[in-house]
């Protein structure tokens, strides 16, 4: 029988194509140290989910996956985003865990380094109950979706990138009948402001300097 399945959104680690809103105030060489920091967390955080749980990398762009293999732990695996919006990316994501008969599926991004295993377990665990769980973040967006049915409108008509994207997606699921169950709020890292409290938060592993 399938396992529920963990989707993890990720970008090859180039310099100039990621955190680009963080790089507007403090460069494009502090960004993609910054960026490496937060995807070494995240996929830090998730130890400990296997066996029971599979864990796929959703990498963009498709020609990166020998940038990312040392991110990859045993058992994991890397499959390219492929094509179009991130509206059709997650949904292509969505659709191919439920094609490959995982019974529950989750996906995360690598912005949000205050995400624990246990939020992962939780989220899973929701799924019993409810048809669609959401990790809601700070700036409006959400930092984890699961479902356990493969739901297509949840990815469409959504202002992608806005703070209006987890509104959007629970009016969808309400319109659609769906139980909803919402974790904790958490916040993502895309600003300097967001970076400079997750570096000033005592639970943060790793420190890095930056520079007034």
């Amino acid at each position: 029988m399938a396992r529920p399945r963990l989707l993890v959104f990720l970008k090859a680690p180039r310099h100039g194509t990621v955190k680009t809103r963080l790089a507007t105030t403090l460069g494009h060489d502090l960004a993609l140290v910054a960026y490496r920091e937060l995807v070494a967390i995240t996929l830090g955080n998730l130890a400990g989910l296997a066996p029971a749980i599979d864990v796929e990398l959703r990498f963009a762009p498709d020609d990166a996956e020998a940038e990312l293999a040392s991110w990859l732990q045993p058992g994991w695996r890397a499959v390219p985003q492929g094509a179009g919006n991130l509206g059709n990316r997650l949904a292509r994501a969505f659709q191919n865990a439920f094609a490959d008969s995982c019974p529950r599926v989750v996906v995360i991004g690598s912005d949000c380094p205050y995400l624990t295993a246990d939020d992962i377990r939780a989220a899973f665990e929701a799924l019993a109950q409810s048809e669609v769980v959401l990790g809601p973040a700070t700036d409006g967006g959400y930092w984890l979706l699961g479902m356990r049915n493969f739901r297509p409108e949840l990815f469409s008509g959504i202002d992608w990138s806005t703070s209006q994207v987890r509104a959007q997606t629970l009016a969808r699921a309400h319109a659609a009948g769906l139980r909803v169950t919402e974790l904790r709020q958490l916040s993502d890292v895309d600003t300097e402001a967001e970076w400079r409290a997750w570096q000033q938060d005592a639970t943060g592993p790793l420190r890095l300097p930056i520079t007034a």
